[in-house]
């Protein structure tokens, strides 16, 4: 306990763990095959960034694995000899694999220098020190390892946050926090850096998807295990009024010629590699051997 407090105290700690954990276990329990394509799509794309390095990678952590699919991606591209699966929650511990640890993102239980590879799929937005999780990250992670991973952007169902806003502040005449403050993509590269990672290198997908009425998107985000966890949130129930009211607001503003509604997801993704002496660094400033004059006709 006294490990914790020194890390994180009451000025920084914005989610609350124990709810992003029985978040998990609630979806594992309630229909996770149905809710997890999003999860699962992510995960393919970030395991296809290694069809462009040359070698392997022996022993690889699916850090927040969300039921493995990371894991099987990368068993299945035959690019690995072993997998350690970890999560928060143990209902999302993947059956099939033997090698599975509850572990919590912002305390890593593992020795330096233990990986090859560090994949998390849309988990980190939840830790409440991200620049501290990504440090632990870098120090489990062997030299020349790699860390790939992806998490929610900031622009992640603007059209729900805003709805809720609106309606609140209409009904109740003030606003809650409802949804996470998620990461901005010009701030994930200095996050590597940050945590001592080499070579950073960020991208964004933006992933919009259909559904029929706001309920169905509710119902989706409870499917996922990605409902509130804020500290701050309310706890009680949100009010049948408040609800309608973001209903019609998200009905008017975001639905198409068919009716249905749209949710944005911007996923951001996040390389980098353990500093190691066989890669590439940035020359010397001022050790360039062109003249710039040369090149400008001057």
């Amino acid at each position: 306990m006294m490990k914790k407090l020194n890390i994180l105290n009451s000025e920084n700690i914005l989610f609350d763990r124990k709810a992003v954990r029985n978040h998990r276990d609630r979806a594992a329990g309630l229909d996770w095959p149905r809710h997890r394509f999003l999860f699962d799509e992510v995960a393919d794309r970030m395991a296809e960034r290694l069809l462009d390095l040359t070698g392997s990678f022996d022993t690889v952590l699916d850090l927040g694995c969300r039921g493995g699919a990371f894991g099987r991606k990368l068993a299945a591209m035959n690019v690995t000899k072993e997998i350690i699966s970890a999560d928060l929650s143990v209902q999302m511990l993947p059956e099939v694999m033997s090698r599975a640890i509850v572990a919590d993102e912002e305390f890593l239980p593992f020795k330096a220098q233990s990986f090859d590879l560090v994949g998390s799929v849309l988990g980190l937005h939840w830790t409440n020190d991200l620049p501290g999780a990504l440090s632990q990250i870098a120090k489990v992670l062997k030299p020349n390892g790699l860390f790939l991973g992806a998490l929610f952007g900031i622009e992640s169902l603007k059209e729900l946050k805003w709805c809720l806003m609106e309606a609140e502040s209409e009904v109740a005449g003030g606003v809650s926090p409802r949804i996470s403050p998620f990461t901005e993509v010009r701030d994930a590269g200095a996050l590597l850096q940050r945590a001592g990672l080499a070579l950073p290198v960020t991208d964004m997908d933006i992933v919009t998807l259909k559904y029929p009425d706001p309920f169905a998107l509710m119902r989706e985000l409870r499917g996922m295990g990605e409902t509130n966890a804020l500290i701050g949130r309310q706890k009680t129930f949100t009010g049948r009024r408040i609800l309608s009211r973001a209903a019609e607001l998200y009905i008017q503003h975001f639905s198409d010629r068919d009716g249905q509604i749209s949710a944005t997801f911007q996923i951001i993704y996040m390389t980098g590699w353990s500093p190691h002496e066989s890669q590439q660094k940035p020359m010397v400033r001022g050790s360039g051997q062109l003249n710039l004059g040369e090149i400008l006709g001057n």
